[in-house]
């Protein structure tokens, strides 16, 4: 198994969950198909969803919910 870390491809506000009372996209051990949402990233108000490009198991996020992130910044690790 290969660790990879998944970098945000744009800059913006990094959020876990669609809203704050929903869980988050995805939690430790979870199983990750090609297409799910991840994450997603705020900017002006308008949401971009973080799809995963590959199948496996997340490990876990390496930004806070509501942290504001920078292109290429490490998003959550993902075991392949």
């Amino acid at each position: 198994m290969t660790l990879t870390t998944v970098p945000a491809p744009i800059p913006g506000v990094f959020y876990r969950s669609e809203s704050p009372d929903k869980p988050p996209f995805k939690s430790e051990g979870d199983a990750v198909t090609k297409g799910d949402v991840v994450g997603l990233i705020e900017v002006m108000k308008t949401f971009t969803q973080i799809e995963a490009e590959e199948p496996g198991r997340f490990v876990r996020y390496l930004v806070d919910d509501e942290e504001a992130v920078v292109p290429g910044q490490p998003l959550y690790e993902l075991e392949t």
